[in-house]
């Protein structure tokens, strides 16, 4: 599994803007295990800027939001001895920009869980350029049940 990401590997035909590998207008993140956090390389093209070589807010935001989806889900699947991926959603998130993250070099999302229970999960991320961190995270995802739109949607 190190070598593929979780989102090939559990949610192939998912079309989410920010992670989803059949969405071919989407930013395509792909979270894979390193250690006992989820790591994400990702490099922005123009159109994803805010201004001229800086990062968009709402991109970054989205970056972190899907990164940290899927570190909780994965983590709440192995807490649970389970090989299915529960369907989590985000509860809330902040982001908190620290300077511009620049459009010209590949980014790399770093997230892990700080604590959680059975359904859920609260996560710590960062995003860095060149190991400089540019914005971080915090925030909460929550397995839904079967009466969710959002389950089963892996």
């Amino acid at each position: 599994m190190a070598e593929s990401s979780l989102q090939d590997r559990y949610a192939p035909h998912n079309a989410c803007f920010g992670c989803g590998p059949a969405n071919d207008k989407g930013l395509r993140i792909k979270s894979r295990v390193e250690g006992e956090e989820l790591v994400a390389d990702w490099t922005p093209e123009p159109h994803h800027a805010g201004f001229p070589g800086s990062l968009n807010g709402g991109i970054v935001g989205a970056l972190f939001d899907c990164h940290s989806n899927w570190t909780a889900a994965y983590h709440l699947m192995r807490k649970a001895g389970s090989e299915e991926l529960p369907s989590t959603v985000t509860a809330d998130f902040a982001v908190k920009l620290l300077r511009p993250t620049p459009t010209d070099r590949q980014l790399r999302l770093r997230a892990h869980v700080v604590e959680s229970s059975q359904r859920r999960a609260v996560v710590e991320a960062s995003l860095e350029v060149d190991g400089e961190v540019c914005a971080t995270c915090r925030g909460t995802f929550v397995a839904v049940k079967p009466d969710h739109p959002a389950f089963g949607r892996w």
